[in-house]
């Protein structure tokens, strides 16, 4: 592998937890490795694509004595929730690649005649996308050898708006399950009630976003490991006059219902009626 790919800090943090609970932030990194940042477009270097705050949502994580991975470097560098061969998981609809070349707004990442080529994407897959996917899925092997099952909430969040991907105002909160495949149902009809019984945020289940590689390679009811990615649009809890800051306020109401429908998620046991 070439020296100018390797990571220049861990590519991810782990914090090891003792319930069935398995928390992934793929999208949350914002670091760029020093060999990467003379290539990149300066509006491609404020990150405007990143995951922003999640640590703050799920902050309680610990006191539901979660395992939390948490990804470290920007998906700029690679797609942690992308296919290892970049087959589109939306065929017919616009989306980025493993490694990215443009940003949600479509305009390109790199300067020109910068962008990485096929041998170069194949390293960052060697460095950064199969620690990450080696380290989950060791921890949900061992989960579900603690528990008989295991529980795995994939964390997300988006701009409200992002025309290349869908049409006008995203709902708030956008549960995917591969259409079904990668939770059992009922599992995520709890998860719905918590919803329904509130009235401040909208929310639809495996509409736009129906889960991301992440979701549908390790979700796998029958084999006792259940997925659900949680996609959130930022107008939940993003300041509205800053688009860089999160709003405290805000932030804690959201809180409270992410905490909700994952303290019912682990009420929930397979067998349940």
């Amino acid at each position: 592998m070439s020296e100018q790919t390797l990571p220049s800090e861990p590519v991810f943090l782990l914090r090891q937890g003792g319930s069935p609970l398995v928390v992934s932030m793929p999208h949350t990194g914002t670091c760029l490795p020093p060999w990467l940042v003379p290539r990149l477009r300066p509006e491609a270097l404020a990150l405007p694509d990143t995951d922003w705050h999640l640590d703050i949502l799920y902050d309680f994580l610990e006191t539901l004595d979660a395992t939390v991975l948490v990804a470290t470097h920007s998906r700029y560098v690679i797609d942690l929730n992308r296919p290892p061969d970049n087959a589109s998981l939306y065929p017919g609809k616009s989306t980025t690649n493993l490694c990215p070349l443009d940003g949600f707004d479509g305009a390109p990442l790199y300067k020109a005649d910068a962008a990485p080529d096929l041998d170069e994407i194949a390293e960052r897959l060697e460095a950064y996308w199969c620690p990450y996917h080696d380290q989950l899925k060791a921890v949900l092997q061992r989960v579900k050898a603690q528990h008989g099952y295991a529980l795995l909430w994939d964390a997300h969040s988006i701009r409200g708006r992002v025309p290349r991907f869908f049409d006008g105002e995203l709902p708030d909160f956008n549960i995917g399950t591969a259409d079904g495949q990668s939770c059992n149902a009922l599992l995520v009809e709890r998860l719905t009630e918590v919803l329904q019984r509130q009235d401040r945020y909208s929310w639809v289940v495996n509409q736009r976003f129906k889960g991301g590689y992440i979701t549908r390679h390790y979700g796998n009811p029958i084999e006792g490991v259940h997925a659900v990615q949680m996609e959130m649009s930022m107008n939940t809890y993003m300041s509205r006059t800053r688009a860089d800051q999160i709003d405290p306020a805000s932030a804690q109401q959201v809180k409270g219902v992410l905490r909700a429908m994952l303290e019912s998620m682990l009420e929930w046991r397979p067998g349940m009626t």
